[in-house]
């Protein structure tokens, strides 16, 4: 519909409905319309004349009250947006398709895939098998370059994923290229060519605006055929991925959000995706508020996959921060009325920023972006939102100016931005967990799936655990949390059946950095005794060829086929440990 027939059918509304105000406003603009077309050729100076002559014409016109333009419905606006008479009137209930050039705009349904996986995800407790296998089915969506997204949480621990398309019955066998676990994104392929016919790719839209309405897309739970909620876009911030724990940009939405929606699109009135369902959240009291992740950390996410052929993440600053709203402790930090920022609390050791960040700097600015006292920088027209915005903006090895002030002086830094090493893994990457056992001790190193499977119930955690979980940082590349998780009861360990969880701290008197290092150690050990310092002061004492003989018996009737993982066997035998 064009824009003069959009004021048109305005202005018949407005007659009946008795609005004498936003009439005259309407006829208004009207002519100054007509003026404008009618002028398409002239020069200059006939342009001026004309705009001055709309500009009389406007002043004199009463603007209409917000109680007058509240009795009308959801406002649609011009191609160019201007002029409040472009407004045209819709059921408040029911808005009326988007058209482009008269014919209907609706999203690209055909482009929603059903997506059927089959898991095995490791047992951690008992990390030498794999818990039985299980099915999910979610939701994905096709884009450009035979390729489909959905949710990292949809495949992972996958060993067969199958495709469905809305027009078909058969389920066609997909490759998964890459994992994005921060960002909660997997993207997947088909090699049959079969699959692709017909299929038209979404095309991604820009980042909406609040208020703005949305339709999530997929097969949730409740039925076996395609499922469209409508809703409206009502907050975007920084928010926590649930999958992983990081924090990114994401959109709020009312439309429901079912299990199953996973990795379904977001369409706006346009028929652009504008996002990807991956959450939502259930407590007492709420209701209907499900998440959607945007298409800036769509766009990065295949961005990423594009220029390298794999997935490398979103980079972070490695530092923890302090807000610096309190004026008394501006002012004891030296920093001028002018200045704002945040400041640097720790640094985490594996970062690239250790080498120029330093405790109690006080950033200022993160690639010429002046950071406020609350750690917000500004965003669109009149929003703000979290600096890590800026940093998800980057790619892993890019290079950032970081602005500091440092003993009363302002210092510049370049660094390259990276993913520091976490002491406990939020993911293992679709590997199976490494063990090592010797004389009935099961060592492992702790990671965060292994935590969540031993203790479903936060509370229950250790207290250094957890301790250990929430704080502590990764002095090297390869440091590991190692413990003995439990001990298989036997003959040889009588006295020590009690211990588990526990950290090992040291063998025979050499710290223990890694589970690595300790079968290293333990394995070429020559030594009377093995000898393992826990924390709390424990020690564990066993007599070296006894405990090495006693092992292969205890494995063998604990029905496990190896005493250590495949992984560490690997690393043993090409360091020459083991034959």
């Amino acid at each position: 519909m064009s824009n003069q027939e959009a004021i048109t059918s305005a202005l018949e509304v407005c007659k009946m409905q008795g609005d004498s105000d936003l009439l005259a406003l309407g006829e208004a603009e009207q002519s100054s319309r007509h003026h404008c077309i009618q002028s398409d050729g002239a020069d200059s100076e006939t342009l001026v004349e004309v705009t001055e002559d709309i500009s009389k014409v406007e002043s004199e016109v009463k603007t209409p009250s917000i109680v007058s333009l509240n009795n009308f419905s959801n406002e649609l606006k011009s191609a160019n947006g201007s002029g409040i008479a472009d407004v045209l009137l819709s059921d408040p209930i029911q808005s009326p398709p988007m058209r482009d050039n008269g014919v209907k705009v609706v999203p690209s349904m055909d482009a929603v895939v059903k997506v059927f996986c089959t898991h095995t995800e490791p047992n951690f407790s008992l990390p030498w098998q794999m818990k039985r296998p299980y099915s999910s089915s979610s939701s994905g969506v096709v884009i450009s370059g035979r390729r489909v997204l959905t949710n990292a949480h949809s495949v992972e621990h996958y060993t067969q994923v199958k495709l469905k398309k809305r027009s078909s019955d058969t389920k066609y066998l997909a490759t998964v290229l890459a994992i994005g676990t921060e960002c909660d994104i997997a993207m997947l392929t088909v090699n049959d060519d079969e699959f692709w016919e017909d299929v038209v790719p979404v095309e991604f839209g820009s980042l909406p605006a609040l208020q703005d309405a949305v339709a999530v897309v997929g097969y949730p739970i409740g039925g076996d055929t395609i499922s469209v909620t409508s809703g409206v876009v009502s907050r975007i911030e920084i928010l926590s991925y649930s999958h992983d724990s990081t924090e990114l940009l994401g959109i709020q939405v009312d439309a429901a959000i079912n299990n199953g929606n996973s990795g379904g699109p977001a369409f706006n009135n346009k028929g652009q995706c504008v996002g990807i369902a991956f959450q939502c959240l259930k407590d007492q009291g709420v209701d209907n508020i499900g998440y959607v992740i945007p298409t800036p950390v769509i766009t990065h996410f295949i961005t990423d996959y594009e220029k390298s052929g794999q997935y490398t993440g979103f980079p972070v600053l490695g530092i923890e921060w302090q807000k610096m709203e309190n004026p008394d402790l501006r002012k004891a930090m030296g920093m001028k009325p002018d200045q704002k920022g945040i400041r640097v609390r720790r640094v985490e050791p594996t970062s690239l920023e250790s080498c120029c960040l330093k405790q109690s700097d006080i950033i200022l600015s993160f690639d010429g972006v002046n950071i406020a006292n609350d750690g917000t920088v500004p965003f669109r027209n009149g929003e703000r939102i979290g600096f890590s915005y800026l940093i998800s903006q980057k790619y892993t090895g890019q290079k950032a100016v970081i602005k500091v002030l440092r003993d009363n002086e302002v210092v510049e830094f370049s660094t390259n931005l990276s993913i520091p090493k976490r002491l406990m893994p939020l993911h293992i990457n679709g590997r199976p967990p490494s063990y090592y056992i010797v004389a009935g001790f099961v060592f492992i190193h702790v990671t965060i799936p292994y935590l969540q499977s031993e203790f479903p119930n936060v509370m229950d955690t250790p207290i250094k655990l957890l301790e250990k979980q929430l704080h502590a940082m990764a002095q090297s590349e390869d440091e590991q949390l190692v413990i003995v998780s439990q001990v298989l009861v036997a003959d040889i360990n009588i006295g020590y059946e009690d211990i588990v969880n526990t950290q090992v701290i040291s063998f025979n008197g050499k710290p223990v950095n890694n589970l690595k290092s300790l079968v290293q150690m333990v394995e070429e050990c020559n030594e009377e005794y093995l000898t393992f310092d826990l924390e709390y002061q424990q020690i564990v004492v066993l007599e070296t060829k006894s405990a090495k003989a006693a092992t292969h018996d205890i494995v063998r009737k604990n029905c496990i086929a190896s005493a250590m993982s495949d992984d560490l066997k690997a690393e043993i035998i090409k360091s020459g440990t083991i034959n």
